[in-house]
């Protein structure tokens, strides 16, 4: 799933940001294995990669925009992408203005 959440706050901090998706991880029913961030800078903004070991959450913000753009692609029937969204839009105080949902093809395994 991809999402734009606007209206953001909190998208130059970096703690913020790793507990954030520390936390949509573990909603959304994930193992995080590692989160890598980099800050562009003073007033600006954050990117980032939590890699869970059904796949990874991605961000990068904008605070001059209080935009953020996310991407959690999570596999396994027990995975939840629409909770770990709910916790990054509610943490960081805005809100969903676009949502794509992208369905892959399932594997078998036996």
């Amino acid at each position: 799933m991809v999402a734009d959440i606007a209206g953001a706050s909190g998208l130059g901090d970096l703690p913020l940001i790793e507990a954030v998706l520390r936390e949509a991880a573990q909603a959304a029913r994930a193992t995080v294995l590692d989160v890598r961030l980099h800050h562009f800078g003073p007033g600006k903004g954050v990117t980032g990669v939590a890699l869970l070991a059904e796949s990874h959450i991605s961000i990068h913000t904008w605070p001059e925009h209080g935009l953020a753009a996310v991407d959690i692609f999570v596999c396994g029937a027990a995975s939840d992408a629409h909770a770990g969204l709910a916790v990054l839009e509610n943490r960081l105080g805005g809100a969903v203005v676009l949502e794509r949902e992208i369905v892959r093809l399932q594997t078998k395994s036996g």
